[in-house]
């Protein structure tokens, strides 16, 4: 919205980022599928997000959940798609949404990306997954891509009526320091209506608590 040319790569075979930008994901659909079996490249996949400039998606569609399996016996399979990224340019911003799974597809993007950004629920389980992927990104530092490293942490879904949140988000910033950004983004029902409009909240309402919040955490990233 202010003027970065930004790609987002939907990696999710659930295809939850597609759906934000009600953009068309059904199976067939030419998607991030195609580029990784090597059928079609990043650029013709990538659509321009509806009514955003300078924002286009690689769409996931489900087709993608069998990627992994035809994927096994190919060489190289984990750097299929930073062979695709290494095709592109003119872009300020790349992001790769991935699935809540530690599989091929997750492992393709940490291959593919400088950074990793981790969106962490205040809630308990997610510390404990949290420690599970930063295990694995140091294996995949030692043996795949030397540059990787967790550049950012978000908070979201702060609930600041519960204890526990207070103590997730402390914890977070004490272990994390500087990564974690400042702003939070707490639970918000016009978070969760905007997909069902085809929309992010920051269009959908972009005065909302929820809009407001993930306005200023991207510029806290930027």
């Amino acid at each position: 919205q202010h003027g970065v040319r930004v790609l987002v790569i939907d990696l999710d075979p659930q295809g939850n980022a597609s759906t934000a930008f009600n953009l068309s994901h059904t199976a067939g659909t030419p998607s991030i599928y195609d580029v990784l079996i090597g059928e079609k490249t990043l650029t013709e996949v990538s659509v321009q997000v509806p009514d955003i400039p300078h924002l286009w998606c690689a769409p996931a569609t489900i087709d993608l959940a069998g990627a992994e399996i035809e994927l096994v016996s190919v060489v190289a399979r984990e750097s299929r798609l930073r062979r695709a990224l290494d095709t592109i340019s003119d872009l300020d911003y790349v992001f790769i949404d991935c699935p809540p799974s530690l599989g091929l597809l997750t492992l393709n993007a940490m291959v593919a990306a400088n950074e990793i950004l981790i969106p962490i629920q205040c809630e308990f389980y997610a510390l404990e997954g949290l420690s599970q992927l930063l295990s694995n990104v140091e294996l995949v530092r030692s043996h795949l891509n030397s540059t990787l490293y967790v550049s950012t942490i978000l908070l979201t879904m702060y609930d600041g009526r519960t204890r526990l949140a207070d103590q997730v988000a402390a914890e977070v910033r004490t272990h994390f320091g500087d990564l974690v950004l400042d702003a939070v983004i707490p639970r918000s029902v016009r978070v969760s209506e905007a997909p069902g409009f085809g929309q992010t909240v920051v269009t959908f309402d972009p005065t909302s608590r929820g809009a407001v919040a993930y306005t200023a955490a991207s510029y806290d990233l930027a």
